[in-house]
Formats: structure tokens, sequence, C-alpha cells
């Protein structure tokens, strides 16, 4: 018998919300978080505009319990991850334990900055003294690092591990926690990412010259390139045997996944976006369901031009004549990079619940080399049985996932 993995809980923290219901009010209401940036502390203030999580970290560990002067990262993290685990236990029955007692439990965390931000207030001084700077800075550096310290104040020790394949970070992380579900290694995974601003990763956009100085369009013939966010999101993914047993209510089923690369470019899609409509097709091939079945493509949608071209040019491909809606929240969130997988799988899952199709902000004019346009309203009351995420990194690392209803 098929073995189903479902999502019975979710965390989110972002530009345009502080929980998954504010996530959810600022997309129904078109709410961006494109501003100038208050705590990142960048020469390039007031040249690109980024969406930005407007605490401080002093208030962002105070929220989730945790020390001062982590990672940036790891505060975020935490605060989506104890949101997820709340998520669940607020449906258990009265009298249930916590099945983070009882079962094989499982983090799985996509990042790409890692502690990043900390080792560059620990080059500030340094570079001015080599006497200055507290080592303690650099300690947490790396990816794996965050999934550690985040994990380790979960309380959570049966399985960890880390994933950093880009852009498709945390798509990748909740395909893992599915497998590890499915041949029963584990019960229950709590899958995601996080990601927070830092000079590098800004200044490393630049010098690809994919920033964009105004609020990014994506799909749009005159975009000019991305915005960078910042966020973190998690789902609980659950067993069958899990949710029979508890009698949960689940939030959706993931139905369908696949990892693709086209392995053309460090940075960049193949022009025909091969990668991208391997991983569609590959996703929904294991779902057993026909592309006239999808209700809706969160696409990744980034505003660039070669993502977007590459992307609507796969899309076109697999879907032809039964292309449903499409549209990118990145216009909302801007690009938060480890995170945006599992933020738009959050997304996804409340466009399920919700029976919503999300608008494409700021969309004008149609791209050439594309017949369709995405969709610029927001669309309520609509029947949304199966939605579609993508979620393409650098290196052609292109990760598609489909999230069906319960």
């Amino acid at each position: 018998m098929q073995q189903h993995v479902w999502i019975a809980g979710m965390g989110a923290i972002s530009s345009i919300g502080d929980n998954v219901q504010e996530n959810l009010k600022s997309l129904k209401e078109g709410r961006s978080g494109v501003g100038y940036p208050e705590f990142l502390h960048t020469v390039h203030t007031n040249d690109f505009p980024v969406c930005e999580i407007k605490l401080s970290n002093d208030e962002l560990a105070a929220r989730c319990g945790m020390k001062n002067n982590l990672p940036r990262t790891t505060y975020l993290s935490a605060i989506a991850a104890m949101e997820a685990i709340a998520d669940i236990e607020s449906k258990l029955e009265a009298g249930q334990s916590s099945p983070f007692v009882s079962y094989r439990i499982g983090f799985i965390s996509g990042n790409t900055l890692g502690g990043m931000d900390r080792s560059e207030f620990f080059y500030d001084e340094f570079l001015k003294d080599k006497s200055k700077g507290h080592l303690s800075d650099v300690v947490h550096h790396e990816c794996g690092s965050i999934t550690e310290l985040v994990a380790e104040h979960l309380s959570i020790r049966h399985f960890i591990t880390t994933i950093s394949t880009a852009c498709s970070s945390s798509a990748n992380a909740i395909i893992h926690g599915c497998r590890l579900i499915k041949h029963n290694k584990l019960d229950i995974v709590i899958a995601g990412g996080a990601d927070a601003l830092c000079r590098f990763t800004l200044n490393g956009f630049n010098t690809l010259m994919i920033l964009d100085s105004q609020p990014s369009k994506p799909f749009d013939e005159n975009r000019k390139g991305l915005n960078l966010g910042e966020g973190a999101a998690y789902v609980v993914l659950i067993s069958d045997k899990v949710k029979e047993q508890l009698n949960l209510q689940t939030q959706a089923r993931v139905s369908g996944s696949a990892n693709a690369n086209d392995a053309f470019h460090q940075t960049a899609s193949s022009a025909e976006g091969n990668g991208n409509y391997k991983a569609m097709k590959e996703a929904l091939d294991q779902s057993g369901l026909a592309a006239s079945a999808i209700s809706y493509i969160n696409a990744h949608g980034t505003g660039t031009a070669n993502n977007d071209s590459s992307e609507g040019i796969a899309i076109e491909r697999l879907f032809g004549e039964t292309l449903p809606p499409v549209s990118s929240t990145k216009a909302n969130t801007g690009h938060t990079l480890g995170a945006c997988g599992a933020l738009e799988a959050v997304y996804s899952c409340l466009a399920l619940q919700h029976n919503l199709i999300y608008p494409n902000l700021r969309h004008e004019t149609a791209m050439k080399e594309l017949s369709f346009v995405p969709n610029t309203q927001l669309l309520e009351q609509m029947d949304v049985q199966h939605v579609m995420s993508n979620s393409f990194g650098f290196g052609g690392n292109c990760t598609s996932i489909i999230f069906s209803k319960s």
C-alpha cells in the first residue's frame, strides 16, 4: 500500500508577517515587504530595496527564547519551527501527549547563509586591529551550525541534517523528509529552512548584476532583477501511522516531488529551462496527476531575465493548453534564498486550505517570449485541489513539489 506524507503543522516568518496567519493576511491584501534596510548595515542602503523583517536580533532572540549574539538566521529558524510545532500540538485532543515525545522525530533544515552575518561583525573589528574581534562571532559560520543550534533548542535528537542547495534548499529539505517517512526511517519531520540578510549575499547578487533598484516585477517584460529578502518557514510532515493514531487534521498532502539538474551554468538556467521542465514533469509523474489537474503554480519567479524566461518556457512546454494560473509571491516577500521553498510551500498549503490564487504584484507588460501572463488579481472561492510549487537554485538545482488537498 502506498505510504502518504501529510502536512500537520506550519510556521513562517517573513517581511510580510511574523507568523502564518499574518503572512496569509498580507498575501490576500497584496502587501509587499519591499523597503530599504534598517538592520542590515551596508553601503548599499539607499541603492537596493530588500524585504527585511523589522525586528532587531535582540527582539528575535527574546521571541524564541534563545541567547543573544547568535546568527540572525538561527532566530528566524527557531521562531518558524516553534510555530509549526505549536500548530500540530494545538490539534491534539484533550489528554493526548505531545507526539514529539513518543515518535521518531527529524529536523531537516536548509540555509545558504549560516552565520555569515556574525562573521561580518568579527571582520569589521579584526581588519582594523588584529587584536580585536570576538571569535565567538565566527564559531557558527557554516550552515550546519544553524540547524544544530535550533535542533538543540527544540530538543530534537533522532535525526538532524542540513541541506544547502542554494534557492532550492528548503524545498529539498521537504523532499528528504518525505523520503525518510516513506521508508519508515522517521515518523515526524520538521522540514524547511531559513535565511537572513547579510552584506555578502547583497554584494554577491549585485556583482551578478541581478538586483533591481526598484521593487521587483516577476514575469514582466521590463523586469530588471530581484529584491533579496529574509525569512523562515517549516512544515511538520507526518506518516499515515501518526495521522491515524493521533486522529490529526492535516493541511495538505505531499503528492509528488522531484529534484533535477540541467548542469548548464553556475548561476543560470538553460534558455530552454531543461532542468525546470524535468523537475516539474517528474513531480507530476510521481503524483500520478495529469497536467490538467494542477489548479495553481506558485512559480519560482525571481524577476531576473534568465529565471523568468526559462521557467516560463518550461511551464508552457509542460502544460500547453492546460496551463493553470501562475504567479510569483516573491514580489511580496523578496527572494528569501534558502527559505523560499518552504515559505512558498506554506503559501501553497494556504492556497489549498482557503481556495485562493495569489496575485503577481506589479506586473504590467507581457513577456515577448511567453504566451501567458501571470495572474494579477486575488482569486477567491476557487476550486484549488493541487498546487505546484517551484524552487530553482544556482547550479541548475531545480525542485518542484506538488501539494494536494487532504
